[in-house]
C-alpha cells in the first residue's frame, strides 16, 4: 500500500509540474515586437530593448522594398499596420498613404501589393488570402479581400465606413472588422475558390464612437479601442465593459493583452496621433523611439 501510494504522489507531482510548464509557455513574454511609423518598420528584441536602448533584430523603409512597383512608394510613406504572419517567415504592412504590401522577412522582397484608400489595418487569412480595412477616402470606408499570389485585384468588398481594424479568430472560424461606430463577425464563403467571399454573421454597435484598434486577447475577448478609451467585448455574452487597465486612457492607437500573464503593451497618441513612446505593463518599462512617429506595435510570441 505504502509504495502504491507513494507511485501516486509521483504522478500527481509529474502532472503538476506539466501543468504549469505548459500554462508558462502558453503566457510566455513576446521574443519579438514590431513597430511602425512614417515610411519605417522595425522589429526589436523586446527584452533587450528599454528606455533608450534598443535592440533591433529587423529593420525596412518601405522605399527600399524591392521587386514591387516604384509607383508604390508613394503608397506606403505612412506605416499604420504591420503584422508578422506565415510562421513569421513574412510581414504584412498597410499604409494610409494608401497602399498594402507582403514581404519576405529574410529577402525584403515584395511578394504582394496592392493600392488600398487610407489602408488602416491589415490580416492574413487562410489560404494565402489578405483583408484589409479602409478608413474614409475616396474610394476608401470599405473591407476588402485579396489573394496574396494575385497583386492589386480586389476578390470581395463591403462596405464599412472608418474602416480601422481586422482581426481573424481561428477557433471561431470569424473575422471581426471594426468600423467608426460597429464591430462586424464574418464568416468565409466559398474560400476555396477564386472568387471568396464574406458573409455578414452579425454586427454591434459600439458603446461610443471613434473605433480604432481591434485585438483578440483571447479566444473569447476582443480588445477595442475608441477615441476615448480601451473597451473589451464578451463574445459568449455579446456584453461591452470598459478594459480597466486603459478604461480611462484616451486615443490608445494600438493594444496588446496576454490575459495569463496579465501583460500589457500599447501606444497613444501623444503628439497628435503619434507618439515616441511603447508603454510596457508586467513588465514595466517604455521603450522610447525618437527617430519616427510611431503609430502602432503588434507583438511576435
Amino acid at each position: 500500500m505504502t509504495k502504491c501510494k507513494c507511485v501516486d504522489w509521483i504522478a500527481l507531482v509529474f502532472f503538476l509540474f506539466v501543468a504549469v510548464s505548459c500554462s508558462e509557455s502558453n503566457s510566455k513574454l513576446p521574443r519579438e515586437i514590431i513597430v511602425g511609423g512614417d515610411n519605417v518598420v522595425m522589429i526589436l528584441d523586446f527584452d533587450n530593448s528599454a528606455d533608450s536602448v534598443k535592440k533591433v533584430n529587423w529593420y525596412l523603409k518601405t522605399s527600399e522594398v524591392t521587386n514591387m512597383p516604384d509607383t508604390m512608394i508613394r503608397h506606403m510613406r505612412t506605416v499604420d499596420d504591420h503584422k508578422s504572419v506565415d510562421n513569421h517567415t513574412k510581414i504584412l504592412i498597410c499604409s494610409s498613404s494608401g497602399g498594402t504590401l507582403l514581404v519576405d522577412r529574410a529577402t525584403r522582397k515584395c511578394l504582394f501589393y496592392a493600392i488600398t484608400p487610407n489602408a488602416h489595418s491589415v490580416e492574413y487569412l487562410p489560404g494565402n488570402r489578405i483583408a484589409v480595412a479602409l478608413s474614409t477616402a475616396d474610394k476608401g470606408n470599405r473591407l476588402e479581400i485579396y489573394d496574396a499570389g494575385r497583386s492589386n485585384t480586389v476578390l470581395f468588398s463591403d462596405s464599412l465606413y472608418s474602416g480601422h481594424g481586422v482581426t481573424w479568430m481561428a477557433g471561431r472560424n470569424l473575422l471581426y472588422a471594426l468600423g467608426y461606430d460597429e464591430l462586424r463577425a464574418y464568416s468565409l464563403v466559398n474560400w476555396d475558390t477564386p472568387n471568396p467571399g464574406l458573409q455578414l454573421e452579425e454586427k454591434w454597435t459600439l458603446p461610443e464612437t471613434g473605433g480604432h484598434d481591434l485585438y483578440a486577447s483571447s479566444e473569447n475577448q476582443l480588445l477595442i479601442t475608441t477615441s476615448k478609451k480601451v473597451w473589451k467585448f464578451d463574445l459568449n455574452s455579446n456584453a461591452f465593459e470598459p478594459f480597466a487597465p486603459l478604461a480611462n486612457e484616451p486615443d490608445v492607437k494600438s493594444v496588446y493583452y496576454d490575459e495569463k500573464a496579465d501583460h500589457l503593451i500599447y501606444t497613444q497618441g501623444e503628439i497628435s496621433w503619434w507618439t515616441h513612446n511603447i508603454y510596457s505593463i508586467n513588465p514595466t518599462k517604455k521603450i522610447m523611439i525618437p527617430e519616427i512617429d510611431v503609430y502602432k506595435v503588434r507583438v511576435i510570441k
